[in-house]
Parts: C-alpha cells; sequence; structure tokens
C-alpha cells in the first residue's frame, strides 16, 4: 500500500451474531463481486453471543443450555479459531482485494499489514503491542483449553505485556480477504469458562489459565475505554498506518439483500451445530 487510498469505513449499529456474520459474509460477496471499495467495519454485539471457528466441532464441552438462558446467542463464523464470547468488545472486520494489501498474498504477511491498524490504533489509547513473529517465537499453546480463542495466541494475533489482547482470523474468497478480530473493552476476560461443562474445581483452574494468557483494554490500561473512543482511535490508527482515507458510508442495497438471505444460514442449527 504505497498510495493513500480511499476506503469506506461502516460504523454498525449493535446487532445479533446471524447478522453481524451474514453482513461480513455479504461485504466478502460485494468485494468478490467488484461492487465496492476496501472497507473497514466496526461493530458490536447485542445480545451478546459466544461464536465458534468454522472448523470448531460444537461438541459436548459447549454448555448450549446455559448460553440461552442468559439470552446470549450461538453462531458460527466464516473465518477459523476457537470460541469466543462476544461482550462489553469491539470487533473489526476488513475486506479487501489481496493485491491492495502488502504481501497480501501471504495469510501472514497480509495479517501483518492489517494488523498495523490496530496496533497504530491501540497506541493513541496509550497501549503499547506486539504481534509477535512466529518464525522465531514459540506458539502460546491454549494447555486444557482447546475449545476458547482467547486461550492461545495464533499468527494474526495481537499481545500486550504478553497476554493476548486482539484476536484475529481470516478467510478469503477469489483473491479477496475477510479478515475479523475482537478487542475486548470491559469485564471478565474468563467468563467464556461458564459456558463450558466442566467439573467445578476444573472450571476454576482454567479460568486461572485464561486470565494468564488473555486481557481487556481496561486491565491493562487502568481505566473504562467505551466503544465510541476505542472505535475512533481504530478509525484513526488504521488511517494513519495504511495511509488510508475513511469515508463514512453505508451498505449498498446488494449488500443488505446478501445479509439477510445469509442471516437465515447463520441461524440454523444446519451451520450452527454440524462440523
Amino acid at each position: 500500500m504505497t498510495d493513500r487510498t480511499v476506503w469506506r469505513l461502516i460504523l454498525s449499529a449493535p446487532a445479533d451474531g446471524a447478522w453481524n456474520m451474514a453482513v461480513d459474509e455479504a461485504m466478502l460477496e460485494a468485494g468478490v463481486a467488484g461492487l465496492i471499495r476496501p472497507t473497514l467495519r466496526l461493530y458490536a454485539w447485542q445480545p451478546p453471543a459466544v461464536s465458534l471457528g468454522f472448523f470448531q466441532p460444537l461438541d459436548n464441552r459447549i454448555d448450549l443450555a446455559e448460553i440461552a438462558a442468559r439470552g446470549f446467542g450461538l453462531v458460527r463464523r466464516p473465518s477459523g479459531g476457537r470460541a469466543i464470547l462476544h461482550k462489553d468488545e469491539l470487533t473489526y472486520s476488513v475486506v479487501v482485494p489481496e493485491e491492495l494489501v502488502e504481501n497480501g498474498r501471504s495469510v501472514m504477511g497480509s495479517y501483518r499489514t492489517l494488523s498495523r491498524g490496530i496496533e497504530a490504533g491501540l497506541g493513541l489509547l496509550g497501549l503499547g503491542v506486539e504481534m509477535p513473529d512466529r518464525r522465531h517465537a514459540p506458539r502460546m499453546k491454549a494447555a486444557g483449553l482447546p475449545t476458547v480463542c482467547f486461550a492461545a495466541s495464533a499468527g494474526g494475533d495481537m499481545v500486550a505485556g504478553g497476554r493476548k489482547i486482539v484476536g484475529s482470523a481470516q478467510t478469503r474468497r477469489l483473491g479477496v480477504v475477510l479478515q475479523h478480530g475482537t478487542l475486548p473493552l470491559t469485564g471478565d476476560i474468563t467468563r467464556l469458562v461458564s459456558y463450558l461443562r466442566l467439573p467445578e474445581a476444573e472450571r476454576e483452574l482454567l479460568r486461572g489459565k485464561l486470565a494468564a494468557r488473555a486481557t481487556t483494554l481496561e486491565a491493562v490500561l487502568g481505566r473504562p475505554i467505551g466503544f465510541d473512543e476505542a472505535a475512533r482511535a481504530m478509525r484513526a490508527g488504521f488511517a494513519a498506518a495504511l495511509r488510508l482515507e475513511l469515508e463514512e458510508s453505508r451498505l449498498t442495497p446488494q449488500e443488505e439483500a446478501w445479509a439477510a438471505e445469509l442471516r437465515a444460514r447463520y441461524l440454523s442449527s444446519e451451520w450452527n451445530e454440524a462440523r
């Protein structure tokens, strides 16, 4: 990305998990069809939801009854990774042709390029982070928490003080990248453990392991950061680090129509439970 480029900025209203994932996929389809400019979308989840990675089995460790009893949703993402509880966070998604991303044809190369925007945004909030070079650093394994995303640090994640602060995942379609990820703003980073079927002693042990591996923005900075403040920082960080102009926009009518169709799939048990 050597020239200044105009991207769309979509600031979405909070929505349920099925709509959020449907919109991300609809944007990807629009990107493949050449209907949109590269896009940065910032959004939140209402009600909160547990999302599963595309390849992750919905096994008996996930307590569906407890998730439903809290009024939370369950949705399977179009990208990989492990389970995440989306609550009190900022979620971002980027849709961009791989040829417009520095090292875009490489998964890790594109992660590193796009993550410069996240790094810069967090820097504006006063937080120094890093994306460890996996060629020279050992992978932080999930060690007893194979179901939970924030229990491990993968190639596209951001780390603050040795603990994971942003988890990201990618999928691609015909040369177009969809990368999305989550920045926990506040709350108990271990609360997803409450939605796993485990003996109480094992549950507490896993809480301790997760607390040692992951954190929230408030815990690191020592002050609460609301969604709007975090979104302003991410917007400015992406613009500065990737040399972009971000123009506020809305979904196109075609994206809205595709998202409405896709939402039905993201609500279906066939999609969410079958892997």
